[in-house]
């Protein structure tokens, strides 16, 4: 089997294995506090528009990552929130790390400087994954939101860039 993974843009003909991927991460109850997978038109107006990327292995799409920003004040155009899901007959096989560098590449060219992600405790996968890159752990934000009625801490973690948004102190 091949094992060459291919990123490129996220495409609204991807839309259907994107959910699928989303699907699979909403089952494992440990990645996100969604529990059905929203519309496209949903999905779209929630996530920037640039930075969006797909990870297709012969063709198929493994994985994808986006953005949201994270407030619509002028202050924080250049902090984002990172999600980012794996299918999982792709784990292992570094179709995360391939992603997240190439969002990471992808947001200095956007203006971006900070990266936050939100993560369950329990997603040891995702927790190492982003701290490979750089992200570093805030904090854990304690019972932060409800779960299957059952309330759930995520780590805050974040990653700020070395090229943008770097001031004199």
């Amino acid at each position: 089997m091949n094992q060459d993974i291919v990123i490129t843009e996220m495409s609204f003909a991807d839309w259907n294995s994107v959910r699928e991927i989303f699907i699979e991460g909403i089952r494992t109850a440990n990645a996100t506090f969604r529990t059905e997978a929203p519309s496209w038109d949903e999905w779209n107006d929630d996530h920037l528009t640039n930075c969006r990327f797909v990870a297709k292995q012969n063709g198929a799409v493994v994985g994808w990552v986006a953005f949201t920003s994270i407030s619509t004040m002028r202050a924080f155009s250049g902090v984002v929130e990172v999600s980012i899901y794996i299918a999982s007959t792709a784990a292992g096989i570094g179709v995360g790390s391939k992603l997240l560098q190439h969002i990471i590449d992808s947001s200095e060219q956007q203006q971006i400087w900070t990266i936050q992600a939100m993560i369950f405790p329990e997603n040891i996968a995702s927790l190492n994954l982003h701290k490979k890159f750089g992200f570093e752990e805030v904090g854990t934000r304690k019972q932060i939101g409800r779960l299957n009625g059952i309330w759930r801490d995520v780590v805050l973690l974040e990653r700020r860039s070395n090229m943008v948004g770097v001031g004199v102190k």
